[in-house]
Formats: C-alpha cells, structure tokens, sequence
C-alpha cells in the first residue's frame, strides 16, 4: 500500500512538527464543526491559539493548507487500510470486502461526513482545491482498481478502473444520504451489507465486453 502514502512535507513543513499538527488539527476542526465559509488562517489561528502570522509562516495560503491536510488523509487512509485491510492470509475478494465496509464506516462517522461535505463545497470554487480532491480520490480509486485486477485478471487495465470507479462513486455518493446526521443515516448497516455483496460481485463477474456494450462509444457532437 506504499502508493497510498502521502510524500513528506517539503520545505517549510518540515520543522516545527508539533506546531504543524496543531495548526492541521484546527483547520480539520474548523471545517468539520464551523464549515468551508469559516475557513480562514485568522480563524484556524483563533481555534489553535496561535498568532496569524504564525500560522501564515507555515502556511502562506490556504491551497497550501488543504494540499497538506489532504496528503495527511491520504497517510492516515493508507494507515488504517495496512492494518485492516492488508493482512496476510486474506484473499482479494476479502480485502474488497473490508475496504468496503471499512470505507461507509467511515462515511458515517461525523469527521468524515463534514469534512468532506465542506472540502467539496470549496472545490466548487476553486481550482486548486478541485484538483487536490481529484488526486486524493484517483489515489483511493487506484487501490480499489488494484483489488479489482486481482479479482478478475481478464479485465482490461482500463476496465478494472471503470469498475473500480464505480464502487468508489457508490461509496462516495453515500455521504450525502446516509453519512452523520443525513436523512438516511440509520440505514448504514443495511446499506453496507447490500454494498459489499452487489460491489464484489461486480469485481468478480464484470466484463469487458458488457462494458463495452452498456456503455457503447458515444457519436461525437455536431459542430
């Protein structure tokens, strides 16, 4: 799983480790408890406890911010999904299985639901944060594609990833129904359950013929 770890904080990021975490987990905070509109270094320096300038010194601009505190998720992901996921013994289709379940579980708790509830809605204005989310998810979409390929090797590369997309969407789009505090958040252990067998049954039965015939190349457009 060394693909799902985040690089080291060049630079700057670097020293003062502790001071980095702290300003990390209060712009985690901010955004999960107060939302995208109060994300600002005067207020993560406020829940931190830290002079602006502090806080600027680490992190001059806020794409800067988000662009480490995502490689942290990635890092703590890539944690969690060693421990879980990645243990000897365990077949393909049984690692899907966990990093199923383990993902909605997580979809579910509070942090994540708002988290990323409010990291989508800062993407939708601006560029440098839409394209840090993107590569967060093609990582997480990458180690979800190669469990995928080992469950049905006669899948093209390219078709294992269509596949692999599709699990992450159905897992992803589940945030806004069924995450902390959403309509349908008390369904979870239905969903999750209905989740693991339709999805490694797709893993597993997919082809790349009936891809190709559900999904036949569109004509293009007239000028």
């Amino acid at each position: 799983m060394t693909q799902m770890l985040a690089p080291a904080r060049p630079g700057i990021y670097a020293r003062g480790t502790e001071t980095v975490d702290a300003i990390l987990k209060a712009a985690q905070e901010v955004l999960i408890d107060e939302g995208a509109d109060a994300f600002t270094i005067r207020r993560i320096a406020a829940r931190c406890g830290m002079k602006v300038g502090h806080v600027s010194y680490h992190f001059p601009r806020k794409d800067m911010l988000i662009q480490v505190l995502l490689d942290e998720l990635v890092d703590g992901y890539g944690t969690l999904i060693d421990g879980v996921v990645n243990r000897p013994g365990l077949t393909a289709e049984e690692r899907l299985e966990r990093v199923i379940t383990l993902c909605l579980e997580d979809i579910g708790s509070k942090r994540t639901t708002h988290l990323f509830t409010e990291l989508w809605a800062l993407a939708n204005h601006n560029a440098f944060v839409a394209d840090r989310i993107r590569a967060f998810h093609e990582r997480i979409h990458g180690v979800i594609g190669g469990y995928v390929a080992a469950i049905n090797p006669t899948l093209s590369h390219k078709d294992a990833g269509t596949v692999a997309l599709f699990i992450s969407a159905t897992m992803e789009g589940a945030t806004l129904f069924l995450g902390h505090g959403k309509p349908w958040a008390g369904q979870m252990p239905a969903f999750t359950a209905l989740a693991v067998r339709s999805l490694v049954s797709l893993a597993r039965t997919a082809t790349s013929a009936d891809i190709a015939l559900l999904a036949p190349a569109r004509e293009p457009e007239p000028a």
